[in-house]
């Protein structure tokens, strides 16, 4: 055995062999349908690796070598020569507004632009593109390039005065107004609003044309209505982009009946090429009827591998930079006298727990956006009295980005089965800047700490929260996540460098802690015998080449349901 073993290692069979050996291997099939040879398969959380994989129908009915492959291929067989190159699960995006971020394809693109004169030029170039549009709308504007971390009415007023303009920013949580927009709004130096936000104001008490939070909706509420036709165009493009990109599954974190009806219509018509969970939007004003229909819809759809709605999502407070989050203590670069400076809840605490606590009881799913150390704190408290008074086994409920955390916290993410969904693009140090300068050094070790909680034990689910990110890319994320650096390569050492992780860990949480996230994990999320034949293929091996040059991988071939939904035709002509 000693002979055999020794022979095995020496020639690069013996993975190959530990798969065949601990994953399932359906019964040889008389005809497969499409066959993936020659190729190093990472079957998906574990450290194991096969060469090829077998399809039959939507399912992987073989993962092994090559020559077991082969073996069961016919004429009929569609058979892709894989090179060598990486072969993983599809990437399943856990948190993401698709809708949002398919229609703001054809906006205006601020994301990555990094000075304010760049992002002018973009505005003025697309005015000009446009002179039929009434309105000019966009997103992705950081907040770094701008003095004091917000931008002005100024800049847009140089270049349209005639027709309003609203970007909002990468994050989605500010907005960026010219003066048309704002005059139309009705918005000047009196205008009042009371809700979760502000309209920011200069020291004369100016409106400056920025927007935080639900003062957005001031200007928002008079853009031109989007029609049905639109959306799903929109839509169509975006699974273009989607698949291009190897994301084969998503869960949508805001949503509501009339978008779910959307997917409805392109599962029907054979066009949705991804799987989708809908997470409906809720919060003070959802009503016991609000939940009873949430409830019709999801049984309706609770079997359907491609589209389901057994989630609901909170927004608990807003984000760092516009000093919206809610945190334990003061920001560190407010005044003691600042009206909140210790940003505030979206919504009371009591009344949050009051609404987790039915909709917990009804059997959702419960996603809480809490930024802010104690946002976060709060969404625990509610999961916890949800989880004593309810006594619902595996609820898998998440709390999303996480950005700041008391470590006191970490050990009750484990010990109550929460997930930890986290976007490790809103970690790229392009953006840290003015995050960091609100957070303080004594605070900053916690920043996006995903290292901090998988030694906790805590399960990782990784998203891009697109359009609210600077890249929707999955493995642009994966370079986040592993090198806390820029694709430029800075900061040298990494940002918060003990916070990174492994290639490894970080593909599982793109991959396994998103199907686990939910509930499919016995479907999706590996590559083994029976799993769902939703399959990426990379242009480089992640794990084998230098980390920092992860952002150049590409993705080669991406399969959904054992169809080809993306060929690279330079690399598979």
């Amino acid at each position: 055995m000693k002979i055999l073993s020794r022979f095995l290692l020496f020639s690069g069979l013996w993975l190959t062999l530990a798969v065949a050996t601990h994953l399932p291997v359906a019964r040889a099939q008389s005809k497969i349908d499409l066959a993936l040879v020659n190729g190093r398969v990472w079957v998906g959380d574990s450290a194991l690796f096969a060469e090829a994989l077998a399809i039959s129908g939507d399912r992987i009915v073989r993962v092994g070598t090559t020559l077991e492959v082969k073996q069961l291929a016919d004429a009929q067989t569609q058979v892709i020569d894989l090179g060598g190159r990486l072969v993983t699960p599809g990437f399943n995006d856990a948190h993401i507004h698709f809708l949002g971020g398919a229609l703001g394809l054809a906006e205006i693109d601020l994301s990555n632009v990094k000075t304010v004169a760049g992002m002018v030029e973009r505005v003025a170039a697309y005015a000009k593109q446009h002179p039929e549009k009434q309105w000019l709308t966009g997103r992705g504007w950081e907040y770094s390039p701008f003095p004091g971390g917000l931008p002005s009415k100024v800049y847009l007023d140089a270049v349209v005065k005639d027709r309003p303009v609203y970007l909002r920013a990468y994050d989605g949580h500010s907005g960026w107004a010219n003066s048309k927009a704002l005059q139309l709004a009705g918005i000047t130096r009196d205008t009042k609003f009371d809700g979760f936000g502000e309209i920011v104001r200069n020291a004369d008490g100016e409106p400056t044309g920025v927007l935080k939070e639900g003062a957005q909706r001031l200007v928002s509420r008079l853009l031109p209505e989007t029609t049905r036709a639109q959306k799903l165009d929109a839509l169509r493009q975006g699974l273009k982009l989607a698949a291009s990109l190897g994301i084969t599954s998503i869960q949508n974190a805001s949503g509501s009946e009339d978008e779910f009806s959307l997917y409805e219509e392109l599962l029907q018509r054979n066009e949705l090429t991804m799987r989708v969970q809908m997470a409906f939007s809720v919060g003070a004003q959802t009503k016991p009827q609000d939940i009873a229909r949430f409830v019709a819809l999801r049984n309706r759809y609770d079997l359907n591998p491609q589209l389901r709605c057994n989630a609901v999502k909170f927004v608990l407070d807003g984000v760092i930079e516009s000093h919206t989050a809610a945190m334990l203590e003061p920001y560190s670069d407010l005044p003691a006298s600042h009206g909140a400076p210790m940003g505030e809840l979206a919504l009371p605490a009591d009344i949050y727990r009051e609404k987790v606590l039915a909709l917990d009881k009804a059997g959702f799913q419960i996603y809480t956006h809490a930024i802010g150390d104690r946002a976060v704190r709060e969404a625990l408290i509610a999961y916890e009295q949800a989880q004593t008074a309810n006594r619902r086994p595996n609820a898998r409920h998440r709390i999303e980005h996480i950005e700041a955390l008391s470590s006191a916290d970490i050990p009750r993410f484990e010990k109550l089965g929460v997930l930890a969904s986290m976007e490790p693009i809103h970690a790229d140090p392009g953006t840290s800047e003015v995050w960091a300068k609100a957070v303080g050094a004594e605070r900053l070790p916690n920043a996006f700490a995903w290292q901090s909680l998988l030694k906790g034990g805590v399960r990782l689910v990784f998203s891009s929260d697109w359009p609210a990110c600077i890249s929707l890319d999955p493995l642009r994320g994966l370079h986040s996540a592993v090198n806390r650096r820029t694709i430029d390569g800075q900061p040298p050492q990494g940002w918060v460098p003990a916070q990174r992780i492994s290639v490894n860990d970080a593909l599982r949480a793109y991959t396994y802690g998103g199907a686990y996230a939910s509930f499919e994990e016995g479907i999706k999320g590996r590559l083994a015998a029976g799993m769902l034949a939703d399959i990426v293929v990379l242009s480089q091996d992640i794990f084998r080449l230098d980390p920092l040059k992860i952002h150049e991988t590409r993705v080669a071939l991406t399969v959904f349901g054992g169809k080809v939904a993306y060929r690279d035709s330079a690399r598979f002509p």
